[in-house]
């Protein structure tokens, strides 16, 4: 029987730190690639709740749609190598620009393969110094 590295009491606490962290990240993310291309654009009048709704919907298709995206493109997925699944993130990424419209505009598809790189070392960097330490000092102390 496996043991939890975490108690019950802080699993929750631990999982709503994950969740912040990686919505920091992401927004972090967005602010320097809309500062640095000019074909994507997060609305400057409110900079960082756009980018956390962003991250949100992000989220959500993420949970929903993207298992099945992935399942439906296996084939494919198979026969490139691995190579077609960054375009299963692109896809979210312009559904995410479509639902937000003018608020989040991503008009350049190199743009977005951009944003989807940066996006994954980015959760790399922060599983790496902050999550991946703060589970080691909790099993240890247990």
């Amino acid at each position: 029987m496996k043991r939890s590295v975490l108690k019950k009491g802080k699993k929750g606490l631990f999982l709503c730190f994950d969740w912040v962290l990686y919505l920091i990240s992401y927004i972090l993310v967005f602010l320097l690639v809309s500062s640095l291309f000019d074909s994507f654009y997060i609305d400057l009048s409110h900079p960082y709740i756009y980018g956390a709704v962003a991250v949100l919907i992000i989220v959500l298709l993420n949970k929903t749609i993207k298992p099945l995206l992935v399942t439906l493109t296996i084939p494919i997925t198979g026969l490139t190598l691995g190579l077609f699944y960054p375009c299963i993130n692109l896809f979210i990424l312009k559904l995410t620009d479509w639902i937000l419209g003018s608020h989040f505009n991503l008009e350049n598809i190199w743009v977005a393969f951009v944003i989807a790189i940066l996006i994954s070392v980015m959760n790399a960097l922060v599983d790496f110094f902050f999550l991946k330490p703060i589970i080691r000092k909790v099993h240890t102390y247990e």
